[in-house]
């Protein structure tokens, strides 16, 4: 399932910007309190590290994810989602388009 909007929320109006601009993304409180991000990273492969853990949904693009300790790679696309535990790492490889996401905060 693809979230299409996200209603009553309070918008960072100052953008997020890391790896040189491969990845931009605003910080937003839902209206009951919950923290998430929407941005997009652009063709690449990047490391991050979490320190809540959080759910990646895909709401356009695709992109190929490796979690830490593992050695494969998983494609999630458009309507996709994929789980990263607090306190680990993953990699998140993007070919084609760009992949637009919703970060979900535990």
């Amino acid at each position: 399932m693809t979230t299409l909007t996200l209603d009553n929320v309070s918008v960072s109006t100052k953008a997020n910007v890391y790896f040189d601009g491969k990845c931009v993304s605003h910080s937003l409180v839902l209206a009951d309190g919950r923290k998430c991000s929407v941005g997009v990273i652009m063709p690449g492969t990047l490391s991050f590290g979490t320190a809540a853990a959080e759910i990646m949904e895909c709401s356009s693009g695709a992109c190929e994810y490796r979690l830490a300790g593992t050695e494969e790679w998983v494609r999630s696309a458009a309507g996709e989602q994929f789980s990263v535990p607090a306190n680990s790492k993953f990699d998140i490889r993007v070919t084609g388009e760009p992949y637009s996401y919703i970060c979900h905060y535990a």
